[in-house]
């Protein structure tokens, strides 16, 4: 089938903007850290923690667009599609790090609070804020990303269309996501600036402690989250938002399907879902040659009737009479 667009080429823009981003959140990280180290703000360092996480998961959406465009091989049938859920393990591992250190550091500092320059703060948020700015820009912004490449951007009310009147495609899961990481890591910046004008005009030092504590309930959320997906995946549960019932009698209603066994949906990585099921046909399909029919429907069943469109799926196909052949079914 022929596609308006390459698959290579929406890979390979997703990377360059990725790598910027997170070339731009690695700067402000630094920063971050430096000024917590020179004002003693914990607000500045929970950013910067915050920040690492931001950092972390535009690392692995770079990861999840450099692996997408390697081949798989005869050793690694699925490419390297997996070390993406790996990386996204570790990640979550730091992230709990880092957030019970931000939650025992500000509770100490609640009970008793050090000085803090405020001015500092104001400073660094400041340079956080920017250049949070800069990557959200970098990231969403519409324009030519080399020769001959129109970026098409994305909008929920349906396709839209490049300056030059072409069909836009859809803003990709994987740069949506760091959308996401970037913009909430620049609602981090702005507590900043708010704990430091709340010192610099009250005196109350406790805002910093209650900032970072308030950073750090965003950090462990998200950390929950990212393992639970993760470990989904690696223990190969059903992809979320597949009902695998709905599937079965979905599939049972096809004409000349009389069972369905050892249905199994999984997923190898983010956006690749996979499914494999045994089905029953009527004998008179394998002598008509309808067999090859009834796949053909089955497969495009999976791919475009449920929430998940499942584009790789593996159907064996048996006879009625296969049915005393069959060692170990599964349900």
């Amino acid at each position: 089938m022929s596609h308006g667009h390459s698959h290579a080429g929406a890979a390979g823009t997703d990377r360059r903007r990725l790598a910027t981003a997170l070339a731009t959140t690695l700067v402000v990280l630094v920063s971050g850290v430096v000024g917590g180290l020179v004002t003693g703000s914990l607000a500045l360092l929970a950013d910067a923690g915050h920040m690492l996480t931001d950092a972390a998961g535009l690392g692995v959406a770079l990861l999840a667009s450099s692996l997408a465009l390697r081949p798989a091989t005869e050793a690694r049938t699925w490419g390297l599609q997996r070390a993406e859920v790996l990386a996204a393990v570790l990640q979550a591992a730091l992230l709990l790090a880092v957030g019970v250190l931000i939650a025992v550091e500000g509770v100490r500092r609640l009970i008793d609070p050090p000085a803090v320059a405020s001015t500092g703060m104001l400073v660094f948020g400041a340079v956080g804020l920017v250049g949070n700015a800069v990557a959200l820009w970098v990231l969403t912004r519409r324009g030519a990303d080399g020769p001959g490449h129109r970026d098409l951007h994305h909008d929920e009310d349906g396709p839209q269309h490049d300056d030059g009147g072409h069909r836009a495609a859809p803003m990709s899961l994987n740069r949506r996501a760091a959308v996401l990481e970037v913009v909430s890591d620049g609602l981090g910046s702005v507590a900043v600036l708010l704990a430091a004008g709340v010192i610099a005009v009250t005196g109350w030092a406790r805002a910093d402690a209650l900032v970072s504590l308030l950073i750090g309930l965003l950090i462990v959320p998200r950390t929950v989250v990212l393992l639970r997906e993760a470990t989904d995946v690696l223990l190969e549960a059903v992809p979320r938002g597949l009902d695998l019932a709905a599937v079965r009698q979905h599939l049972l209603e096809q004409p000349h399907l009389m069972a369905v066994h050892d249905l199994h949906a999984s997923q190898i990585s983010t956006g690749l879902p996979v499914l494999t099921a045994h089905v029953v046909l009527d004998d008179s399909c394998f002598t008509d040659g309808h067999a090859p029919e009834v796949l053909d429907q089955l497969q495009a069943c999976v791919a475009g009737h449920f929430p998940v469109s499942i584009t790789h799926s593996t159907f064996q196909v048996e006879p009625a009479s296969h049915a005393d052949h069959e060692h170990g079914v599964h349900a």
